[in-house]
């Protein structure tokens, strides 16, 4: 065993330690350490056991093993724990030295770790790891931001340990400075949460609507899972379809339907309105999860409210040939919301984001990897400053292509009572985008009858702002402020 370790690692939860393992297992020297030291025990006597881990009993014997410049990983709660161990940390550090942030961490609060921690000298990453415990294991993606300097020196370890794409890529790069690689991440799960949500409905209308049991639908997924739908989520719900309870029945069916959270598509959601931008099929599916959260009043409306009873009488095989069609054309429109959200953070964080070379990280060890992210990376090679994925040709003619499909399904399930809120809001981005001229100029004359928040008009340069005195009993005198 080396005397001095590459890294050090706190935190043996699942994902440290699979990480932990994982690093080792690419020929680096690892220390580790955790709050409840019988964990270290426990890991280095057990799973860790025979292979090149120190195990450390305390902060001051974890810094002592790894060779300078020293680089610690957090694999701690969000929030104040990782601010916590960082003034464990620092008096034990030089400058020069790199603190890494692993977990799901909020963007603002890797902002202001970078900056206090160069401010002593040393160095900080706030990275997001995806892909669950088995990504850890096997090869996760790794989104790296914070201090450029802390680069060249976690660089062989990150890419050594991350996913790799057909060609050996790996599924790794710096993504900028500071809060970058946080909120890439957080963007990353924003996504997650309106993938999941889509499909969840495209399963409910299978169930609800046509009558389908859970091996029918195994069988639907699994041949979309050979398609333009091929990812990890369509796989694991084909998998989740096809397993079985002890008493011989699908699982799924007995799962109780109120969805959990952690928090990271609510502050994706939160972030798209500070920065302006709509991100209304994430922001659907945060509040889908919300309102599933509400399981006895909903089973108490059930028996008090009610809706059209479901009942289909069309061919089924061509209806699921038009779901998957829906179901890809509200994916794309759910991706491009989350591109057009890194866009805008860039400009607002002055962030230089390789948008190609997100869409690559993703396309392995992530929750949302699927070959879908390989056209997204060929629209941004194509055009770096694509304002819009719905504009590139290859997505352009697949909604074009879909949109039939897509507009027949939303209508079926919305005339049989189905419940699809992010199809639904998916095509209403689409169409909202692609109007030229939608009612704002009405509410914007609202705005200024009430308020006197001035309008812009069509006939006039784009900047020229004006008043009306609506009632001819008010003021001209207009408000000072505008906002758009």
């Amino acid at each position: 065993m080396s005397q001095k370790a590459d890294i050090g690692l706190i935190g043996l939860a699942v994902m440290g330690e699979n990480l932990v393992l994982n690093i080792e297992s690419r020929g680096f020297t690892v220390a580790v350490f955790n709050r409840t030291v019988d964990k270290v025990t426990h890991f280095v006597g057990g799973r860790a056991k025979g292979k090149n881990i120190i195990g450390t009993t305390s902060i001051t014997e974890l810094i002592s093993t790894l060779k300078t410049p020293r680089k610690v990983m957090l694999m701690v709660k969000a929030g104040q724990p990782v601010d916590e161990f960082i003034e464990v940390l620092v008096p034990h550090l030089e400058k020069g030295d790199i603190v890494i942030d692993g977990g799901n961490s909020h963007y603002p609060d890797t902002i202001r770790r970078t900056k206090y921690l160069e401010s002593k000298g040393m160095l900080f990453i706030g990275t997001g790891v995806s892909g669950g415990e088995e990504g850890a294991l096997h090869g996760p993606s790794i989104m790296p931001g914070g201090s450029p300097a802390a680069w060249p020196h976690v660089k062989p370890i990150f890419q050594s340990i991350a996913a790799k794409v057909a060609d050996g890529t790996p599924c790794c790069d710096w993504v900028g400075s500071d809060g970058a690689g946080h909120f890439v991440k957080m963007v990353h799960n924003g996504i997650e949460y309106g993938d999941m949500q889509l499909i969840s409905e495209a399963y409910h209308i299978m169930k609800e609507l046509l009558g389908m049991n859970a091996g029918e639908m195994h069988e639907v997924f699994r041949k979309w899972n050979t398609g333009g739908l091929d990812s990890y989520l369509i796989e694991i719900t084909r998998d989740i379809l096809a397993f079985k309870d002890a008493d011989g029945m699908p699982l799924v069916d007995k799962i109780l339907d109120t969805a959990g959270q952690k928090g990271t598509g609510k502050w994706t959601s939160e972030t798209s309105l500070d920065i302006g931008i709509p991100l209304t099929l994430i922001s659907e599916a945060v509040y889908a999860r919300c309102l599933s959260a509400l399981k006895e009043e909903r089973v108490a409306a059930s028996e008090m409210l009610r809706g059209p009873k479901p009942g289909f009488s069309g061919d089924r095989n061509t209806f699921l040939d038009d779901l998957e069609k829906a179901l890809y054309a509200s994916k794309i429109v759910s991706y491009a919301q989350g591109f057009t959200l890194l866009r805008a953070a860039a400009e607002e964080f002055k962030w230089n984001l390789n948008y190609g070379s997100i869409a690559l990280l993703w396309r392995g060890g992530c929750i949302i990897r699927s070959a879908f992210l390989g056209k997204i990376k060929e629209a941004f090679d194509k055009d770096p400053k694509l304002n819009n994925m719905l504009l590139d040709p290859f997505f352009k003619e697949k909604i074009e292509s879909s949109q039939e499909a897509w507009r027949r399904v939303i209508s079926i399930a919305v005339l049989n009572g189905i419940w699809v809120p992010a199809f639904s809001t998916a095509l209403n981005y689409f169409d909202g985008y692609r109007n030229s001229r939608l009612p704002a100029n009405l509410l914007q004359a609202q705005r200024d009858y009430f308020g006197a928040h001035q309008y812009e008009r069509v006939d006039k340069p784009r900047g020229e702002f004006f008043h009306t005195n609506w009632t001819g009993h008010g003021s001209d005198t207009a408000s000072s402020t505008y906002h758009v």
